[in-house]
């Protein structure tokens, strides 16, 4: 495996894509960054921001967004825009350290899009799946609130990249975890790189 390696997990509510994001860092011997990136770049627009507040914050776009965030001077940014700025700065100083790390969500496989060695890859799973799951892990969510997260990340995403959440033509492999295990979803992970990798290597 190559010693500096960016992978970003994208995912469905209830697919345990989380999870596979933390067993991959695992076996990796990596970072994983999630809220970790909220708390670094709230800092930087507020010291000794309040960390629940600094997720919700995180997560707000304007209920009219139409696009995305575009070329604006900072000062005059929303303070959630800023927020947003401030998240891709850190996850772009992140990526230009030695060594390798795995993000989980952030729109980080937008804004790592042109860095070298990034792979990106999309956790989705069946309702079935993802309702059995709610049960233990998300208080009895049903699949209508678990429809409803998803689309607000798939507004977030829409709002700050211009693109489409989900859309198959933004990651580099979709994995459905209802076919397979969390840990089987990480080692396919894992052998998808190492054959792009390999690759590279013979090209």
């Amino acid at each position: 495996m190559e010693k500096h390696m960016l992978i970003t997990i994208s995912r469905q509510f209830g697919s345990g894509g989380r999870e596979v994001s933390k067993i991959l860092a695992k076996k990796l011997g990596v970072r994983r960054y999630d809220k970790k990136i909220v708390e670094m770049a709230a800092d930087n627009i507020e010291e000794g921001m309040d960390p629940k507040e600094a997720v919700e914050l995180s997560y707000n776009t304007p209920s009219n967004c139409l696009g995305n965030l575009g070329d604006y001077g900072y000062e005059r940014v929303a303070r959630h825009n800023r927020m947003y700025i401030e998240q891709a700065k850190v996850i772009l100083e992140v990526a230009k350290e030695d060594g390798s790390a795995v993000f989980l969500g952030r729109c980080a496989d937008y804004i790592l899009k042109d860095q070298p060695n990034t792979y990106s890859f999309f956790i989705y799973a069946d309702d079935d799946y993802r309702l059995a799951r709610a049960k233990t892990h998300y208080a009895g969510h049903t699949i209508k609130e678990l429809d409803a997260e998803d689309k607000h990340r798939e507004q977030y995403y829409a709002y700050y990249t211009g693109r489409t959440w989900g859309d198959p033509q933004n990651y580099d492999l979709m994995i459905n975890t209802s076919k397979i295990s969390l840990e089987a979803a990480a080692d396919l992970i894992i052998s998808y790189i190492e054959l792009r990798q390999k690759k590279a290597a013979n090209a």
